[in-house]
């Protein structure tokens, strides 16, 4: 912290007349004010560094924290040029961020964002937790190392309300006589759980062998500590359910879909599932593909929402006429909008106009190119800038924090619009 004698005066007379203000209205002040101020303000005395490092202020803070959108591109080569990974926070005013992200490597893949945090999927044999603010981050060790068939795809990262405690979730693949099953037909029956502050990975059983086509295909979230993912279930109209695990209790649920089959058009192909989340709901996407083009959408897009989890009551919230190339996630809405990738490179956010479920998108705004980066590799999530410290799981991993702040308004694609010009 910097020493009273190498204050300028005026900056100490400030502070000494903020401090004759009571603590809990000194905390209140602090509660508004965003991430990069606080970081700037816990070094200035030995009181506000009390206050901002306090665990319950920074659970207070995290609750007052705007929502923005975080869009990340994983490495990719395009013309034998290899482009870095890349992260964009785009804020409430849908202005996209004009700094670098330093905590994610340029061949870092993003597995899942959670309070501020990021889990993230390394070459190497470690499992990078990240806090994009701050610039802390933990390495652990994978629960496999050189795991032949292991995709970043098969993690996933949440924290449980209640209990606050934050867990990592490996999908193994089973293996069949010492080899990994045919690509088309991989299935799990065990699931690896790490919790930080933990040591240790622990191996969990699934109710019965699962499709990790599913979860690689479809995606998984996590809504107030439950994750949820989608399996095949041939018998049902959709052909697939949603299985869920509680973070807490570390049990499994199942889910089945709605009973009414979506319908198909004739000139398209087939049909695809997403999980999603919109709003803090789990949501169900769905379309039909081109037949040459299995990633691409045809047709009208049905998304539906689980109103009542008990119950297992679901309703359509829309149907999208003309929808668009790409379907992100796992967070797809924001808000009255959506965000989306077009198949010219460039992202998109649409207000969804129309009467009970049959919509159009409205009111579109261009948020900005993301070439050279494929539209079908992107992911979003809704995400905050927050106060929640790594240094306090030292003991399972190794925590590293930024040496610099030096660069940080660096921002790498400008570098790369310049060199394509």
């Amino acid at each position: 912290m910097v020493s009273e004698e190498n204050q300028p005066k005026k900056q100490r007379n400030e502070e000494c007349f903020i401090n004759c203000l009571p603590g809990d209205l000194i905390e209140q002040i602090f509660l508004r004010l965003p991430v990069i101020t606080l970081l700037r303000c816990i070094d200035v005395c030995k009181q506000w560094h009390k206050i901002i490092r306090d665990p319950q202020f920074v659970a207070s803070h995290l609750q007052h924290a705007p929502h923005c959108v975080l869009v990340f591109f994983p490495q990719e080569s395009v013309s034998g040029e290899p482009y870095p990974a890349d992260a964009i926070v785009i804020d409430g005013a849908w202005s996209h961020s004009k700094y670098a992200v330093p905590v994610i490597g340029p061949d870092d893949f993003l597995c899942d964002s959670c309070n501020g945090l990021l889990c993230l999927y390394t070459k190497t044999s470690t499992i990078k937790i990240a806090n994009l603010a701050t610039g802390e981050h933990l390495h652990l060790e994978k629960p496999v190392k050189n795991s032949r068939g292991d995709h970043f795809l098969f993690y996933s990262f949440g924290c449980h309300p209640s209990t606050k405690e934050y867990k990592i979730i490996h999908f193994l693949a089973d293996h069949v006589e010492g080899r990994y099953r045919p690509h088309d037909d991989n299935k799990f029956s065990v699931i690896q759980v790490y919790m930080l502050g933990d040591e240790k990975w622990r191996d969990i059983r699934t109710p019965e062998a699962l499709s990790l086509n599913c979860v690689k295909n479809s995606g998984a979230i996590n809504v107030d500590g439950i994750m949820y993912w989608l399996t095949e279930d041939m018998v049902a109209s959709w052909q697939h359910a949603v299985m869920t695990f509680d973070l807490n209790e570390e049990s499994f649920a199942r889910i089945e879909l709605p009973a009414v089959a979506p319908e198909d058009c004739a000139s398209g192909g087939p049909r695809r599932y997403w999980i999603r989340e919109i709003d803090g709901k789990i949501s169900i996407a769905t379309a039909q593909t081109y037949p040459s083009q299995p990633r691409r959408l045809v047709g009208d897009l049905q998304i539906w929402t689980l109103d009542n989890k008990a119950e297992q009551r679901w309703s359509q919230k829309y149907n999208i006429q003309y929808p668009p190339d790409y379907i992100p996630g796992p967070n797809l809405g924001h808000g009255d909008k959506i965000i989306l990738p077009s198949f010219g490179c460039s992202l998109y956010s649409y207000e969804l106009l129309g009467e009970n479920f049959r919509t159009k998108l409205g009111k579109m705004a261009k948020l900005l190119d993301f070439s050279p980066h494929k539209p079908g590799n992107m992911k979003s999530y809704i995400f905050v800038k927050s106060l929640v410290r790594l240094d306090v799981y030292k003991n399972a991993g190794i925590v590293r924090r930024p040496k610099q702040r030096q660069g940080w308004e660096l921002k790498k694609w400008e570098t790369w619009e310049q060199e394509l010009s």
